[in-house]
């Protein structure tokens, strides 16, 4: 098979590097062999077009970006949220790299699909005035705004945010595209948008770990209007902008009169005890024991080193840490993965002939015919 003329090297090595990884690894990894790669370094046509597509696919980029005979520029390449992420976490791992960029291309192949639905134009999202400086009265705005009445769980929540113009991603529990590397140790991020802001929040074992995420990222979102991503650390951060998510996500999740649900004089002596004792609004807030244990620091109705002492025990207990995805609904994956509202887009893009059956099918995940058919059934008959 002929060999491709005119491949930059110096494209690949800027690809390598953004993905920090290396030219050896990258022939290892995208099962190239080492010496044809070499070739190419050497200004020599060295790879086929098939291992050439196989390296594109690897960095996520098009065939002829490897092609073009400039240097490239990142102002161009990445975009200023991808920059944003990439400084505020210089530690990312290669394939957190790539997951951010394939999300920010998912978010612009949504924008893409609605602009050409009739109807269905992108709008601004219209963000709520919030008061500068006083978080729990911009939560308090924000669950207005939101509408948040009974909502229970994660998938309630969820739809509530995207009902607002917000796209929310969650990663996939099994290995693939979209599950965040097992050793990387973000739990989600935001990435701003005029039009369409995005959330990504990584899949847990417990939903009321990724609810919490979820309203963190979305406090970024609303008080500091800026992409940010952030780890389990960030999470318990008691000061600057990470702490101001968290109590902008405590208190949307559990507002003041839903805490006065919990007598802090009834606190069991021991912590076995706890469950029974938060149950009530656990039940109807669908957030952990934690965020109420802070939310009632905060209140001044238990001391802070009750909660050391809980979560020190907790550590102690077994749990089963087992987060793998099920594949056995294998059609309803890409509602888990990038929600109803692109899900929706999607079809109605394909219904209305703007897109083949293989493009939509791209676009949910790489269903197959079979999984694309029992989708669109779902959605037709709810």
């Amino acid at each position: 098979m002929s060999k491709i003329e005119g491949i930059n090297p110096n494209r690949l090595k800027w690809c390598c590097a953004a993905q920090g990884t290396t030219l050896e690894q990258l022939a290892e990894d995208a099962n190239v062999p080492w010496p044809n790669l070499q070739k190419v370094l050497e200004g020599k046509a060295g790879l086929t077009f098939p291992q050439l597509r196989k390296i594109a696919e690897y960095f996520g980029r098009g065939l002829l970006f490897f092609l073009d005979e400039s240097d490239p520029d990142p102002e161009r390449v990445l975009t200023p949220q991808f920059r944003t992420l990439n400084n505020q976490k210089t530690d990312l791992l290669p394939r957190t790299r790539r997951l951010i960029e394939d999300v920010e291309w998912q978010r612009d192949v949504f924008l893409g699909l609605v602009e050409n639905l009739e109807n269905a134009p992108p709008k601004p999202l219209t963000r709520p005035a919030l008061p500068n400086g006083r978080v729990p009265a911009a939560a308090a705005e924000v669950r207005q705004w939101l509408g948040l009445k009974d909502q229970r769980d994660f998938v309630d929540y969820r739809r509530a945010v995207e009902e607002h113009g917000i796209l929310v991603f969650v990663s996939s529990g099994y290995a693939g595209k979209w599950q965040v590397p097992r050793d990387e140790t973000i739990c989600g991020f935001a990435i701003e948008h005029p039009v369409c802001p995005l959330i990504f929040v990584r899949k847990q074992r417990a939903p009321a770990r990724q609810t919490f995420t979820l309203m963190h990222e979305l406090g970024h979102l609303l008080i500091h209007r800026g992409s940010f991503i952030d780890d389990d650390h960030d999470l318990l951060t008691r000061s600057g902008r990470e702490f101001e998510a968290n109590q902008f996500a405590g208190h949307v999740l559990v507002p003041p009169a839903l805490l006065d649900l919990i007598d802090a004089t009834a606190r069991p002596g021991g912590f076995p005890g706890f469950d029974d004792w938060l149950k009530p609004v656990r039940l109807r807030s669908g957030v952990s024991n934690d965020v109420i244990l802070i939310r009632l620091i905060e209140a001044g109705r238990i001391d802070q080193r009750v909660y050391d002492q809980y979560r020190d025990w907790r550590s102690q207990q077994s749990v089963d840490v087992n987060d793998s995805g099920n594949r056995q609904y294998r059609h309803r994956e890409p509602v888990h993965l990038f929600g109803d509202r692109f899900v929706r887009t999607v079809l109605d893009a394909f219904h209305a002939r703007n897109i083949t059956l293989n493009r939509a099918s791209t676009y949910l995940d790489n269903l197959k015919i079979v999984s694309m058919h029992k989708l669109e059934r779902e959605y037709a008959h709810p």
